[in-house]
């Protein structure tokens, strides 16, 4: 990655303004975010310059219960947060595949202040990818859907911001 593609990507409010799939959605998703304050308090103690690159589209379901707690929190303690399409970057999504075969999004890729990845995350928190994989391939999409969203909708983005914080502690000393 380099600063001028990074800075080239789309802000994430740029991307929740192009959204056309989900429009109501992902707005909704955004505006009813409220972060709980340890997580805040926790994040701020992250040094260092944060730049997150979001590999994303708009029809993504799970991007439009994540990635707007993402930006809440990159918004909330001043990290950069850019979003660029992933069937536009194949370079990026092929060298973060979820488990090293599928370009599921979204995927969120960390990188210091000199635009070196440190890490990234995705496509989903680990608890519902981990039923996707052992039970809710077994369902109709449709059902299989019924209940991410369910998920997502009692959990509020809550393990969402944890694991982010976690791939930013294993990268960076807490001040």
């Amino acid at each position: 990655m380099n600063k001028k593609r990074f800075e080239d990507a789309s802000t994430f409010l740029q991307f929740l303004d192009s959204a056309k799939e989900h429009r109501d959605m992902w707005h909704a998703v955004y505006e009813r975010t409220r972060l709980p304050e340890e997580v805040v308090e926790e994040a701020t103690k992250t040094t260092g310059v944060w730049n997150l690159l979001a590999l994303s589209e708009d029809w993504c379901g799970d991007a439009v219960n994540t990635l707007p707690v993402i930006a809440r929190l990159a918004e909330r303690v001043g990290w950069d947060l850019r979003v660029l399409g992933r069937d536009d970057n194949p370079d990026l999504m092929d060298a973060h595949l979820s488990e090293g075969r599928s370009r599921s999004i979204p995927i969120v890729i960390f990188y210091d202040e000199h635009f070196k990845e440190i890490g990234w995350w995705g496509p989903r928190p680990t608890e519902i990818q981990s039923w996707v994989r052992s039970e809710g391939l077994s369902m109709s999409s449709a059902d299989r859907y019924k209940v991410i969203r369910a998920w997502y909708a009692r959990d509020r983005g809550r393990t969402t911001l944890i694991e982010i914080l976690d791939v930013m502690s294993s990268a960076a000393p807490l001040s």
